[in-house]
């Protein structure tokens, strides 16, 4: 066989199996829920404080009390949702929200939510809504419906505190507002990327 032709041919088969190598060592892109998407950032206390302080207008003894509730609950949440809703009861309920979704390097994303809910229940409320995010690795999964927990609800600081969990996340809305809405009910927020009308 021709010299050139064994040169060319070895040089070529150099050159793709650098690529090979190159290739595997890169793996695959970084992504949610990929072997190298790293996990989420946290907050610290002292983070959440100051936004919540700044958000509802409250001193930060009062943002303080209700954050250090959650974080002795839940530790030390990925996210948060700066928001507003308005909701209304009588026995069947309704809540309809819409904020937007931080998380560490990444860029703020709107999230609507709306849901039912049942119960001995009636009155109204426009609230601020700072809602705490537990466990969430990536924006997508807050995309889903979120059940209350029965026996959640605490008032603390002149504001509200609950919890909401599906799967391995939890949600802590901390709630401020006016009006009045007395009683206790069962029910579920569906967090969505569009606004529902209808809250189911």
């Amino acid at each position: 066989m021709d010299r050139r032709v064994l040169i060319a041919s070895g040089l070529s088969l150099i050159a793709v199996g650098k690529a090979s190598q190159a290739l595997a060592q890169e793996g695959p892109e970084p992504g949610p829920g990929g072997p190298n998407y790293p996990p989420a950032e946290t907050y610290s206390r002292d983070e959440l404080v100051n936004k919540v302080s700044d958000f509802f207008g409250v001193t930060a003894e009062a943002a303080g009390a209700v954050i250090s509730k959650a974080f002795k609950d839940n530790g030390q949440p990925t996210g948060y949702i700066a928001g507003e809703e308005g909701s209304a009861a009588l026995t069947v309920g309704l809540r309809y929200g819409k904020g937007l979704l931080y998380m560490k390097n990444r860029a703020p994303e709107t999230v609507y939510w709306q849901g039912p809910s049942v119960g001995w229940d009636i009155g109204g409320n426009a609230a601020r809504t700072f809602t705490l995010c537990y466990n969430l690795q990536g924006p997508r999964e807050i995309y889903q419906r979120f059940p209350g927990v029965e026996g959640s609800a605490y008032f603390i600081g002149g504001m509200g505190l609950n919890y909401q969990r599906a799967d391995e996340i939890t949600l802590a809305p901390i709630r401020a507002g006016v009006g009045l809405r007395l009683g206790a009910n069962i029910g579920y927020l569906a967090y969505t990327r569009k606004r529902h009308i209808l809250p189911f």
